[in-house]
């Protein structure tokens, strides 16, 4: 296999160029993290970005950031802390997922997480990355550069190509720049725990929740066997709430919430870096990163269809599974069957009526 390293961007062009003059498809790679999502590639050619690397503009006070595609996310989120600013769409980190060795792990980019459109559990209030992704330099499958969008929040300009290269697994285009949009860090968060819920009734209360003025943020159930690997003491099944914001006010809204949702049940709190690890916990997969035989399913559909599909898993497949995104999206560990549970999953997102949807 044959590996390229561009410096920059006339080089990244040439190196497409002479792929596609010799009919070679290229794989992009940059810290590699994301080999392991979807089927494994097989390519003669690697493009190896990582040398495109470095934060090259950040105005904290515009709440934009321009770097190199393949910046370390690391980087990122450490400049960004240092002025109390975030990513918002909290891009989760699957190292243990994969079980990476500490020398292999912390290799996520920034290009990568936008590439493959990757949110962790405030995707329900802030959106998916593609909605904080502005702009990019880079150069397509032709050899040409090509750019869009831009350096500011409200740009109306051209097509919004970037939205189109979210998600697109490096099948676009090769990026070169990228810029996004950053937001102030809440100035606290707690978390609110439901505790002995049906996985039903929980995903009806996440709808009521995050239908409500309360403003909150993420919005996920763990089953009682997983309760253990999130973090937490064994529990009944948990769903948890979190809100963030000024102090005052996400005391007023945890009595709302509190009062709205308690329904005379079990509850409790969460607060301060336990409150953090919890969501980084449910963020980044750990109930199901355990060193077993298992095909891991990452299934989005609608909300209100996340407890039936889990439950249809669990009984038809030997299956652990937890919700995240307010039902919106279940995590489902699979052993024992020998096509991994995928014509399970699928008959499950189809539907009795060939018409439930998801992916």
């Amino acid at each position: 296999m044959t590996r390229f390293s561009p410096t920059n961007l006339e080089e990244l062009r040439d190196m497409v160029a002479d792929a596609l003059a010799a009919g070679e498809p290229l794989e992009l790679v940059a810290g590699g993290s994301k080999r392991g999502l979807g089927r494994p590639l097989q390519l003669p050619r690697t493009l190896d970005l990582s040398r495109l690397s470095g934060i090259r503009d950040y105005q904290p006070s515009e709440l934009v950031l321009t770097a190199g595609a393949a910046t370390p996310l690391a980087e990122v989120e450490k400049t960004l802390a240092d002025n109390r600013q975030m990513l918002a769409f909290e891009p989760p980190d699957w190292d243990g997922v994969y079980g990476l060795a500490e020398s292999e792990a912390g290799k996520r980019t920034l290009g990568g997480v936008l590439a493959a459109n990757l949110s962790g559990p405030r995707r329900p209030k802030a959106g998916a990355a593609r909605d904080h992704f502005l702009g990019f330099r880079g150069v397509s499958g032709r050899g040409e550069v090509f750019k869009a969008g831009g350096k500011v929040v409200k740009n109306v300009t051209g097509y919004d190509l970037p939205k189109l290269l979210a998600g697109s697994f490096g099948t676009l285009a090769a990026l070169e720049e990228v810029t996004v949009k950053v937001l102030p860090r809440p100035e606290t968060a707690v978390t609110l725990l439901f505790l002995g819920l049906d996985p039903e009734i929980a995903v009806r209360r996440f709808a009521a929740a995050l239908g409500s003025p309360w403003e909150v943020s993420a919005a996920a159930y763990l089953p009682p066997a997983l309760t253990a690997e999130s973090g937490l003491s064994s529990l009944p099944a948990v769903a948890a709430l979190r809100l963030e914001g000024p102090a005052p006010s996400v005391a007023y809204r945890r009595e709302r919430l509190f009062a709205e949702l308690g329904g005379g049940g079990e509850s409790g709190m969460l607060e301060g870096e336990v409150s953090e690890a919890f969501w980084r916990a449910i963020g980044n997969a750990r109930p199901l990163a355990l060193p077993v035989e298992q095909a891991l399913w990452r299934i989005s559909a609608a909300p209100a269809r996340g407890a039936e599909l889990a439950l249809r898993v669990a009984r038809e497949c030997e299956a652990r599974w937890y919700l995240d995104w307010g039902g919106g999206l279940l995590w489902a560990a699979v052993a024992g069957a020998e096509d991994g549970g995928a014509a399970v999953i699928r008959a499950a997102l189809r539907g009795p009526d060939g018409e439930g949807g998801g992916h």
